[in-house]
C-alpha cells in the first residue's frame, strides 16, 4: 500500500502538467494522450530506478541514519510540491505537444523520483515492481488528468500536487518513526 501511495505521490506533477496539456488543448486526439501519457510515466519509472542504483552506491555508509535520509528528502519533496502548487501556472509551461517539449516536461516533473528512488535503495524495495508500479500508475492517471483538463479546464492543477505533497510529507513521518521504533 505504501509503495502505491508512493506511486500516486510521484505522478501528482505529471498529473498536473497533463490536465494543462487537456485544458490547453480541447481538440486534443488519442494518440497525443497517449504519447503525453507515455513520456511521465516511462520517466517516473525510470528515475527511481537511477536514483535506487545510486543510492545503492553509499547505502552501506548510510545503513545507520538511512531513515533519517529519507525522512528529510520525502518531507523536502513534499513542500516543495506544495509549494510549487502555489506558485506554478502548468499552463504556461505546456506550449506545445512536440516530442522536445514533452521530453522536458518528463524530466522536470520526474527529478523527485529520482530523490525517491535513493530512498528506495535503503530499504527492501523490489525496485523492478517499484518501477513498474509507478510506471503504470503515472501513465494511467496521466491518461485521466488529460481528460480531466479537456473538460474540467485547469481547476484542479494545484491539487494535484497539494495531494502529491502532503502524501510525501506523511510517508517521510511514517518512515522516519519506523525507523527510530515508534512505529
Amino acid at each position: 500500500m505504501e509503495l502505491i501511495l508512493i506511486a500516486i505521490a510521484l505522478a501528482m506533477d505529471s498529473v498536473a502538467v497533463s490536465i494543462a496539456s487537456g485544458s490547453k488543448y480541447k481538440n486534443i486526439n488519442f494518440f497525443d494522450v497517449i504519447k503525453i501519457a507515455l513520456f511521465f510515466g516511462i520517466f517516473q519509472g525510470l528515475m527511481p530506478l537511477l536514483g535506487f542504483f545510486m543510492g545503492n552506491l553509499f547505502a552501506s555508509f548510510v545503513d545507520s541514519i538511512d531513515h533519517y535520509i529519507a525522512f528529510i528528502i520525502l518531507v523536502y519533496l513534499g513542500y516543495r510540491m506544495i509549494q510549487e502548487a502555489r506558485e506554478d501556472n502548468f499552463e504556461d509551461e505546456v506550449k506545445d505537444l512536440k516530442n522536445k517539449t514533452l521530453l522536458i516536461l518528463a524530466i522536470a516533473t520526474s527529478i523527485d523520483a529520482l530523490a525517491v528512488g535513493i530512498t528506495f535503495s535503503f530499504n527492501e524495495t523490489d525496485i523492478l515492481y517499484a518501477v513498474s508500479l509507478i510506471t503504470a500508475i503515472t501513465f494511467v492517471l496521466c491518461v485521466i488528468a488529460v481528460y480531466i483538463g479537456k473538460f474540467l479546464g485547469g481547476f484542479l492543477e494545484d491539487k494535484a500536487e497539494y495531494l502529491g505533497g502532503i502524501i510525501l510529507i506523511i510517508l517521510g513521518f511514517k518512515i522516519l518513526l519506523e525507523g527510530v521504533s515508534v512505529i
